[in-house]
């Protein structure tokens, strides 16, 4: 029997084993009709039951109040970083950014292009590696159309333990990296997207969260397919939405609220990286981590060896033994460990154990 890796990659990520097995047994014949999902009609029943489903289970596990809608879009993230401006951002209005690594710069780039934005506040400072505190971020509220955070930057592993709130300023975050890893007040937000390849299930949809408000004022030119009241006057279906990656994450949500929602997540995934922050923190220098301890994220550890040739053999010794995603981004270097929802306890423990040895060696 082939041997099953342990999985650190960044995206696309480890889904749990429970819901690959059930894919597999459901592939060709999905409940008794004959054929897989992926070959029947996006209107037939049997879809439109996953895909309501699916969207009942975020209201649920979010606990949204009324006035929301779950929408399933194409494009991921990168393309709500253009969608967000094209929908909120009026003339004489600004687009607000907290300014907090790779991602959040990809957002702000494609906000320039369609009106003025402004930087609220910056982690450049200390080179990305620490959150802006929460009252250095500063917003003209008479100006603002929206404030954009980035809630977990997965390049440089650094995630906000809490959230900004600016009145009669809607918050926007991109949640692509941590969503659903914590109980979050979903409320405090107007908008939430998430590339659906981390925490959610597959690439290829998009999620976004929508308080029905905000879209009140959106310019009628856009075309169709950029325009969030298209999803939401057609239930995401105006056209073939992306069903089998719609299904990944209706199993997905359902292995969540089996293991306990987002509290029992948080938990599981504070323990997790709990394991090798431990390692790290208790080196003596052999390991460094790259994020300041107020900042850690729980999904992206990034952390360095204190030699570059011993970095490069535990490399090495990992990929050996079956760890596999656990290079820095190319933009950081280094390592890095992302320890995302489906991520086994034991693979974590299993690395921790490893950085131990590793150090033990090589100290």
């Amino acid at each position: 029997m082939r041997i099953r890796p342990y999985n650190f990659y960044a995206g696309p990520a480890a889904l749990p084993i429970e819901v690959l097995e059930q894919a597999q047994a459901e592939m060709i014949d999905y409940k008794g009709i004959g054929m897989s999902i992926m070959e029947i009609s996006h209107r037939s029943k049997e879809y439109e039951e996953i895909h309501n489903e699916a969207q009942q289970l975020f209201k649920e596990l979010l606990k949204l109040p009324a006035g929301y809608k779950v929408l399933f879009l194409q494009g991921g993230a990168s393309t709500q970083f253009s969608m967000i401006p094209m929908n909120f951002l009026s003339p004489g209005k600004t687009g607000n950014y907290v300014m907090t690594g790779a991602w959040a710069d990809k957002a702000i780039q494609e906000a320039r292009k369609f009106g003025e934005t402004v930087i609220a506040a910056s982690g450049e400072v200390n080179n990305y590696m620490e959150i802006p505190s929460i009252s250095d971020i500063q917003v003209n509220p008479q100006k603002a159309a929206y404030l954009h955070i980035t809630s977990n930057e997965t390049i440089n592993g650094s995630q906000f333990h809490s959230f900004p709130h600016m009145d009669h300023v809607p918050l926007i975050a991109d949640m692509s990296s941590d969503i659903l890893s914590r109980p979050i007040d979903a409320s405090q937000f107007a908008l939430i997207y998430a590339g659906a390849q981390k925490n959610l299930g597959p690439s290829g949809v998009t999620v976004v969260i929508l308080q029905e408000e905000i879209i009140r004022n959106i310019p009628a030119h856009l075309p169709a397919m950029l325009n969030y009241e298209t999803y939401t006057q057609h239930n995401s279906l105006f056209n073939t939405p992306p069903v089998y990656s719609i299904y990944m994450v209706n199993l997905v949500l359902k292995w969540i609220k089996q293991h306990g929602g987002l509290a029992g997540l948080e938990k599981r995934n504070t323990e997790k990286a709990k394991l090798i922050y431990d390692a790290i923190d208790q080196s003596g220098g052999f390991y460094t981590g790259m994020v300041k301890p107020n900042s850690r994220s729980l999904m992206n550890i990034t952390f360095k060896v204190h030699n570059e040739q011993l970095e490069k053999l535990l490399l090495q010794k990992a990929n050996a033994e079956h760890f596999i995603g656990l290079e820095g981004h190319r933009s950081v270097g280094h390592l890095r460990a992302s320890t995302y929802n489906a991520v086994p306890y034991e693979a974590c423990q299993a690395l921790a154990d490893l950085m131990i040895d590793f150090q033990k060696r090589n100290g």
